[in-house]
């Protein structure tokens, strides 16, 4: 398939004016509802894939190729660019490699690398902890140097924020920053002092996630250069929800026409894409 106009669209985000909200995507129908309602990009978080994947808890127990194998099946389904969360890049620095390549094939239009010590390690679960800026830069490194397609955003990502303090992530922004990434994600900011720090402090774009009520205002995020705020992953959350009541109200015998909450015939068609398929029949098959 032909990825370039949608990485176009990302990066023209990436290097606008103005801060964007997500759609927390899942699965391809959850990416067409995205669309059709005028999002400019999705996100496909890794919580998200284990989730969606392995009905897991984010413990990093996804594979690279489980979620690559996700992200091309969201990317297929329609043309929103889909921005993914690729955690630690399943590995070193030539897992990360390996995690560009495979995802950049898939179709995903930027991609995260985090700079957590993951998979948590033994006798520290409850500890998180980042590597040091060193090893970081070095997985920035070689995710930027297994990139063929240039459209392809590469985000350097840090918890360092709650974990070490915000010197020392403006450190970490600064070394990812000379290796040439397109982005910092900057994770667990807290403060307007410590958003204000980084902003200052580095050139590229800005993303942030779930972010407390004092940072939660796209005027001054767009100001201080967040381009992508992230929100709370809630759909899948809900349509979890909306599967459980469905399958309860069934259990408890009510009939199928009386369960409520259900989708129409004409939305189904719409997210399932029906009457192309219905133009492929006739076209293709006669009738």
């Amino acid at each position: 398939m032909n990825w370039t106009s949608r990485r176009e669209r990302f990066r023209a985000v990436i290097a606008g004016k103005r801060c964007v909200y997500p759609a927390s995507v899942f699965d391809p129908m959850s990416a067409r509802i995205a669309e059709d309602l005028g999002h400019e990009i999705g996100m496909f978080s890794g919580s998200v894939a284990s989730l969606t994947v392995l009905g897991a808890p984010d413990l990093v127990v996804l594979t690279l190729s489980e979620f690559a194998g996700q992200a091309l099946r969201i990317t297929r389904a329609g043309t929103l660019p889909l921005m993914t969360d690729a955690d630690h890049g399943y590995g070193n620095a030539l897992n990360v490699r390996r995690t560009v390549e495979e995802l950049e094939t898939a179709g995903v239009c930027g991609l995260s690398i985090e700079d957590t010590v993951l998979p948590v390690p033994y006798g520290s679960p409850d500890k998180p902890q980042v590597l040091s800026i060193d090893e970081g830069a070095g997985k920035m490194r070689a995710a930027i140097s297994a990139r063929q397609d240039k459209n392809l955003v590469i985000v350097g990502r840090s918890s360092a924020p709650s974990i070490t303090g915000i010197a020392d992530t403006i450190a970490r922004a600064k070394a990812y920053e000379a290796e040439g990434v397109d982005a910092f994600f900057a994770a667990g900011i807290k403060t307007r002092a410590e958003l204000d720090a980084l902003a200052e402090a580095i050139r590229i774009p800005l993303v942030v996630g779930v972010p407390p009520p004092a940072l939660a205002d796209l005027d001054y995020l767009s100001d201080r250069r967040v381009r992508i705020c992230i929100q709370p992953h809630l759909p899948i959350a809900a349509a979890a929800r909306a599967v459980y009541e469905t399958m309860k109200a069934l259990r408890d015998g009510t009939a199928p026409n009386d369960v409520s909450g259900l989708p129409s015939a004409d939305f189904m068609k719409r997210v399932t894409r029906d009457v192309d398929y219905r133009s492929w029949i006739k076209d293709f098959l006669g009738g």
